[in-house]
């Protein structure tokens, strides 16, 4: 008969036997290893299973962040969560390396215009995103941004018909490197990073519609 495996023992948390400052770099190097073994952005309550009940995360969060001050990479606040990210500094480098970069999914090029809009102007109906681009978004572009976990169904319309809007998840988030929607980059900015083309979108009707967009998304 198989023996039962034990479980595992229960985390020391608190450190007791260690010096203060022992104890406080123990916490660092633990913050900062389960952070980086996660694929996704860590939250809080999952940081603080592995620290003391008195430890002031925010204070180890800036510890770590000062000790990457001259690394090409920092411990950003990404989705209600931390991650590690490269700097902008670092982008272009990262784009001309040709590197495999840690993204969900590849998205096409109309795909993210689609997605940076609906980020924009979220809850969004499937005929309001093809009116601010001026041609159709098929029914496929929007399935395929769906099934990659980057939008999901809003509040039906109050339009004709009642139909679905969209809005972002926090993959979207994560995947893009913002902390809120408050985040989101203008079209100059997304067209510098790749995303966008200028001859692709018709900037100068989404311009006035951008005056204010996603101000009140938290």
């Amino acid at each position: 008969m198989a023996r039962t495996p034990k479980p595992p023992a229960p985390l020391d948390t608190e450190l007791l036997g260690l010096a203060p400052p022992a104890r406080w770099r123990e916490w660092m190097n633990r913050v900062e290893a389960v952070v980086f073994a996660s694929s996704e952005p860590v939250g809080r309550d999952v940081l603080m299973r592995v620290v003391g009940r008195n430890c002031d995360l925010d204070l180890i969060i800036d510890d770590i962040r000062a000790e990457l001050a001259t690394r090409p990479f920092d411990l950003v606040s990404v989705a209600g969560g931390f991650q590690y990210r490269t700097r902008p500094a670092y982008a272009q480098v990262v784009r001309s390396s040709g590197a495999p970069v840690k993204l969900p999914a590849e998205l096409s090029q109309q795909e993210a215009m689609v997605l940076m809009v609906i980020g924009y102007f979220q809850p969004v109906t499937r005929s309001e995103l093809s009116r601010i681009f001026g041609r159709e978004v098929n029914r496929d572009t929007i399935a395929n941004i769906k099934r990659l976990g980057f939008i999901t169904s809003g509040p039906r319309s109050t339009g004709p018909g009642s139909p679905y809007t969209y809005v972002t998840t926090p993959a979207f988030l994560a995947a893009f490197g913002f902390a809120t929607l408050r985040e989101l980059p203008d079209l100059d900015m997304l067209e510098d990073a790749g995303l966008l083309s200028r001859h692709q979108m018709q900037k100068d009707e989404l311009s006035p519609l951008l005056e204010g967009a996603g101000e009140d998304e938290d």
